[in-house]
């Protein structure tokens, strides 16, 4: 009786580790574009918080309509475009407060995504997601059934099928953020956000940087939306309260881990910190924490993750200026 028991409860962590991996690539999307408006501009863009609504609300709309997924997520990330342009806009033409302007944004897509719902949820449990077509492709590789062997353990076909779908995505996508902040373009929006004064003396538009780089930004994050509404098979207008969070705070453990701000490097670390973030909030969660109580630790965990490396530093600072 204990070995089964035993033996059930290392099912159910094998389980566990695939769906947090699988919730931790989808995110890590997230991830991305909170890097890229944080740490690429410096800029407090807290859009994030509509636009993965906006980005799940409009693909969940047209998956139920019958449209084809690949197509309904392709708009989903072109929404968060949308509202990161808007955001940028608000900023960059009329002078508004990058914080302000995605205050505004934020606000405003709330009723947005209320009116392109038409109601509080979406359910997707009957239409065809990019999840189906992953369970599909399973069933023609010979896989029956509702659940397969991995590794000695029984798993749920979906969960597998969602994971291989969505991690050869994220690399792609990943490999294209690399080479987008390779080109010209990308350099020039760097620059932007490292020395905005330099970079305009040189006839750099850092208006226009800062557009299309919010743009880019916030159509990563709907598109980690897109992609988590199919997962788990609805849309609610709640779902964005506090993902600017867990995107910071995805960003500043893959800081810790991969300790370089070289550019290839950030990129991995945002998406191991996305993964191991969400590995940390599964395993707290089975361990027994209060799922009400999720959001005031990741605050939490944010502000000790930001003032821990400047405690570290400090006593070498005063040391330095001790000898000096």
């Amino acid at each position: 009786m204990v070995r089964a028991a035993w033996f059930h409860f290392q099912g159910g962590v094998v389980n566990l580790l695939i769906g947090s991996l699988t919730i931790g690539f989808i995110f890590s999307l997230l991830a991305l574009g909170v890097y890229i408006s944080f740490r690429i501009f410096d800029f407090a863009d807290i859009t994030a918080d509509g636009s993965i609504t906006f980005g799940a609300a409009v693909a969940a709309v047209m998956l139920q309509a019958g449209v084809n997924p690949f197509a309904a997520t392709l708009a989903g990330a072109l929404s968060g475009c949308v509202a990161g342009f808007t955001t940028g806009v608000l900023h960059a033409v009329f002078k508004i407060h990058g914080l302000l302007s995605g205050i505004l944004v934020m606000t405003a897509l709330y009723s947005v995504n209320l009116h392109v719902m038409g109601r509080s949820n979406i359910a997707l449990t009957e239409s065809v997601t990019l999840v189906t077509y992953a369970e599909k492709l399973a069933r023609w590789l010979g896989v029956n059934g509702s659940s397969m062997i991995v590794a000695g353990w029984e798993v749920a076909v979906r969960d597998v099928a969602a994971l291989l779908l969505v991690f050869p995505l994220i690399v792609l996508v990943c490999g294209g953020v690399y080479l987008f902040f390779r080109t010209h373009l990308g350099s020039a929006m760097r620059a932007t956000g490292d020395n905005a004064q330099m970079i305009r003396a040189l006839g750099v538009n850092t208006g226009l940087m800062i557009v299309i780089g919010l743009a880019l930004s916030n159509g990563l994050i709907a598109l980690s939306g897109a992609l988590f509404a199919q997962y788990q098979g609805f849309a609610d207008v709640q779902m964005g309260i506090g993902m600017v969070v867990l995107g910071l705070a995805s960003v500043i453990i893959g800081e810790a881990l991969v300790q370089t701000r070289q550019l290839g490097l950030t990129i991995a670390g945002a998406v191991m910190g996305s993964v191991l973030f969400r590995l940390l909030v599964a395993i707290a969660l089975r361990g027994g924490l209060d799922p009400n109580d999720l959001k005031l630790i990741t605050a939490v965990f944010v502000f000790v993750a930001l003032i821990v490396p400047r405690l570290l530093k400090a006593p070498g600072r005063k040391g330095a200026v001790e000898r000096a």
